[in-house]
């Protein structure tokens, strides 16, 4: 992972500790439940900016007898432990505390106090979103910002970039509930402000596990990445065709590639050795995510024997 990718993180985290300290006190002094539900929020933030530098670091361990492709995985399952953390903990108890707050409602005490701490929390909220969207707009080759999304294969960014999307959602939410339960002296209308920032979490954490269960159960690289190789590879002279071509990914920047050939025929073992090789050497270059190579002749003539070499 990259240092501007750890800085997303580290000001994302710095923010949300910052703005949930701000809003527990707000929510403290007014007894508004979308404020506390904002709170809640911020803490779940937090600490889902420490599960991510977890992912990474335990992600960077090397390979060994156990776990001979290293252990990549280890960033998608953290980023999935991090949507049920969203779901379970922002979602759920923001949800709970607008049920509360609507079966036994609570008057707003000085409401100046929520509209002071939004205004910070947005201006913090809105720097961690902008370095996050820097970073993911910087990494992105896709014109479309959802289906580069999908593309990702690092979650870390673009998980920090969901959550502080819906952090200004919610606050915007927040907002809105304070201030019409204040004008309108509807001390409901809090609590339903709080029940619609959980669903806006639920539904946030909802994304990031499908994207997190794609990454885990398997996912190969780009198609321009898939059509890269291929082309590096037909062009080989050594090559006649290429059979088959597998990807997997086992962490953003870390693919095994599985390729079987038909090689030319009357090539002489030392040939086909150094054409592999030559394969191998070119691939890496252009493409140095590839981590592990794989390469299988099928049905090739050497000094006229089939053999089979891997």
């Amino acid at each position: 992972m990259s240092g501007s990718a750890k800085k997303t993180i580290y000001a994302a985290m710095a923010a949300n500790f910052a703005i949930a300290i701000i809003k527990f006190i707000a929510a403290s002094i007014t007894g508004s439940s979308a404020m506390l539900s904002e709170g809640i929020h911020s803490v779940v933030d937090t600490g889902n900016e420490l599960l991510l530098l977890l992912g990474l670091r335990l992600s960077k361990q090397p390979a060994d007898d156990s776990h001979p492709f290293g252990y990549g995985l280890e960033l998608y399952f953290w980023t999935l432990i991090v949507a049920l953390f969203i779901f379970a903990v922002g979602g759920g108890m923001s949800i709970y505390e607008g049920i509360r707050h609507i079966r036994h409602p609570e008057p707003l005490t000085d409401p100046r106090w929520n509209y002071g701490v939004l205004a910070l929390a947005t201006i913090f909220e809105g720097y961690s979103w902008n370095v996050a969207l820097q970073e993911f707009l910087a990494s992105k080759s896709e014109a479309n910002f959802w289906t580069a999304i999908r593309a990702s294969k690092d979650p870390t960014v673009f998980t920090i970039l969901m959550e502080d999307t819906a952090a200004l959602i919610g606050l915007f939410v927040a907002f809105l509930g304070v201030l019409s339960g204040h004008f309108l002296g509807n001390v409901y209308l809090d609590g339903v402000a709080s029940i619609v920032i959980g669903v806006i979490l639920c539904g946030v954490a909802l994304l990031l596990a499908i994207e997190s269960k794609g990454l885990l159960i398997g996912e190969g690289a780009t198609a321009e990445t898939v059509a890269s190789i291929r082309e590096i590879t037909n062009n080989d002279p050594a090559v006649e065709k290429v059979i088959t071509l597998l990807t997997l990914h086992f962490g953003p920047q870390e693919i095994l590639l599985n390729l079987e050939i038909n090689f030319v025929d009357d090539l002489e073992t030392e040939e086909l050795a150094i054409a592999v090789e030559r394969l191998e050497s070119s691939i890496r270059t252009k493409h140095s995510e590839i981590q592990n190579i794989f390469i299988e002749a099928k049905s090739i003539s050497v000094r006229g024997k089939a053999v089979s070499s891997e």
